[in-house]
């Protein structure tokens, strides 16, 4: 009974762990979304916020895979 319980946690904090990855997932589409919009507004500017753009979504893929690095500790290490 205990352990199922443990295993129950274990899950549970996984799944909220995986919260993370959602919000990644909507901060990369928030990041090319408006530079796009930015693209279309102004096409000569574009190509100096490229760098800024792949900066921005390097990190913000790095946060989402961290949230599911810690989904995956917490279901076969702890």
């Amino acid at each position: 009974m205990e352990q199922a319980i443990i295993d129950a946690g274990k899950y549970i904090g996984a799944g909220l762990a995986c919260i993370g990855m959602a919000g990644a997932g909507i901060g990369v589409g928030s990041l090319f979304g408006n530079y796009l919009t930015g693209a279309l507004r102004n096409p000569s500017a574009a190509q100096g916020q490229f760098s800024n753009l792949i900066f921005g979504f390097a990190v913000t893929e790095a946060l989402g895979i961290f949230s599911l690095l810690i989904a995956l500790l917490l279901i076969f290490v702890v």
